[in-house]
């Protein structure tokens, strides 16, 4: 008769006997899965992709753009500097066939790339990101770089080549703890449906064939399935419609595996969408999102990657938008899961993180997404808020003319603990309606009024202040609002 002994029992008596201490996971090591609607990482503690996009490899460059101004590895550690922890990282097909040469180089600056073909300068990419910490998702952005397709396939590449390719990188990268997943195709739409049953045309099918044959090779790596643009009449962005999931949810080998994703954009890529030209805007917003992915992760049904969202942010649309998209995302690892898009200021109807010299940052775009970040080795969790009572509030007119008044508003911090990123709200007892606000951002709905933080004064320190004012129209009398809540605290 012998005995059959687990190895965490072995692994005990060495540690007593011997002073053998098994190595421990490092937060955040991998391979990644899925608990309900969270993340986890190989030691079963929560994590969370805040990252961001970095294109080039799906164009006809075959390289990520901007190595002609500056080094591939200066690029990555200024990512990590800004508290990205993920580099979603797009490509094509046409990328990895012979004649696909990169492009666009200055060599000066990127010495180990001279003479690589596409999939070489992806290894480099990958090596070097995950040795400083970052985590990097795969995009099979294109079929070739002449630009996106409705479908998984052409007749140039054929579904069977889809998933050979993804078969190739998921046995290349196996074992690399950087690379953590698949974006099997990027932004399906027109013809492309969601639970139709034509093998054809719809995409949850097509996705389960990839996805499975993806972990037959590569069972760590998570798959990552993005949505169509309409669901029974109803349309959304590209790729942003994940309505179908609900009754038709996709069906991997391992369900621990699975990913949605979608995509949402601003007015400067398409101003004409019905939720921003509602007069009811922004009331629009959240339901819209509630709609066609939030309830994935509100109900706890799979993680939500919000894989791209971008904007020039010159709108004032564009800017409430942002704003409200990133709170809906949330703080911490229990929220939702992004890639920006994009970091490439290049991104013609987005432009990117990166102003056009391809190294000083856009300050203003930054700062919306950096309260929400969760950076390399960083501290996951958000910040807190003032206690009850610990906000003072001082309101002033500062000037009338008829039909019109000025105010000022100074915020001060009375609490123990900062503030970290901050909503004043009130409502006024008259038809009073904010027409401009300087140093703040606001949003009105009939008298119930909210400001939030501008980029630059986000933070205000235990015991400091900050000011906003504002020009507005008023029909009859001005009475001062009487209540004020910062951050649901009422203040004084």
């Amino acid at each position: 008769m012998c005995a059959v002994v687990s190895a965490a029992v072995l692994s005990l008596l060495a540690s007593l006997l011997f002073g053998i201490v098994p190595a421990q996971a490092a937060p955040g090591d991998g391979p990644w899965r899925a608990r309900g609607a969270q993340l986890v990482d190989a030691a079963g503690d929560p994590v969370r992709i805040t990252g961001i996009n970095w294109f080039g490899m799906e164009t006809d460059t075959f390289a990520p753009h901007g190595l002609w101004a500056r080094g591939y590895k200066d690029m990555l550690d200024q990512i990590k500097s800004l508290g990205y922890n993920t580099l979603r990282l797009p490509y094509s097909n046409q990328l990895f066939d012979a004649g696909a040469t990169p492009n666009g180089i200055d060599f000066t600056k990127n010495p180990d790339l001279a003479g690589l073909s596409g999939l070489q300068i992806m290894d480099k990419v990958i090596g070097y990101a995950g040795s400083i910490g970052l985590k990097v998702l795969l995009d099979r952005h294109r079929p070739d770089a002449a630009g996106q397709s409705e479908l998984w396939y052409t007749s140039a590449y054929p579904e069977s080549r889809w998933i050979s390719d993804w078969r190739m990188l998921a046995q290349r990268y196996r074992g690399n703890r950087a690379v953590i997943g698949a974006d099997l195709h990027n932004e399906p739409h027109g013809a492309a449906c969601w639970g139709c049953g034509d093998t054809t045309r719809d995409w949850r099918l097509a996705a389960e064939r990839a996805g499975n044959a993806i972990l037959e090779v590569n069972p760590d790596w998570l798959i990552v399935v993005e949505g169509v643009d309409c669901h029974n009449g109803d349309c959304n962005w590209w790729g942003g419609n994940l309505q179908g999931a609900k009754d038709h949810p996709v069906r991997l080998s391992d369900p621990a595996k699975l990913v949605y994703s979608p995509h949402d954009y601003a007015t400067s890529v398409y101003p004409d969408q019905d939720w921003f030209t509602s007069p009811d805007f922004p009331n629009t917003l959240v339901p819209h999102w509630d709609k066609n992915w939030g309830y994935l992760h509100k109900q706890n049904i799979a993680p939500v990657l919000l894989g791209e969202f971008g904007t020039t942010l010159t709108a004032e649309k564009d800017r409430t938008w942002l704003r409200m998209l990133t709170e809906y995302l949330g703080k911490g690892t229990g929220g939702i899961n992004f890639t920006f898009w994009s970091w490439n200021p290049n991104s013609g109807d987005t432009g990117g993180i990166l102003n056009n010299d391809w190294t000083t940052v856009n300050q203003t775009k930054q700062s919306y997404l950096s309260p929400y970040l969760i950076p390399v080795g960083g501290n996951p969790d958000p910040d807190p808020d003032p206690g009850t009572g610990a906000c003072d509030v001082d309101y002033e007119v500062t000037g009338s003319w008829p039909g019109w008044f000025q105010a000022r508003v100074k915020v001060a911090n009375t609490g123990s603990a900062p503030v970290n990123g901050w909503a004043l709200t009130w409502t006024y007892g008259g038809d009073q309606q904010i027409r401009n606000l300087w140093n703040g951002v606001v949003s009105q709905s009939g008298q119930a009024v909210t400001v939030r933080n501008a980029g630059h004064n986000g933070t205000i320190p235990a015991g400091g202040s900050t000011e906003f004012g504002f020009q507005a129209t008023v029909g009859g009398s001005n009475p001062a609002p009487t209540s004020f809540a910062l951050n649901g605290t009422t203040c004084k």
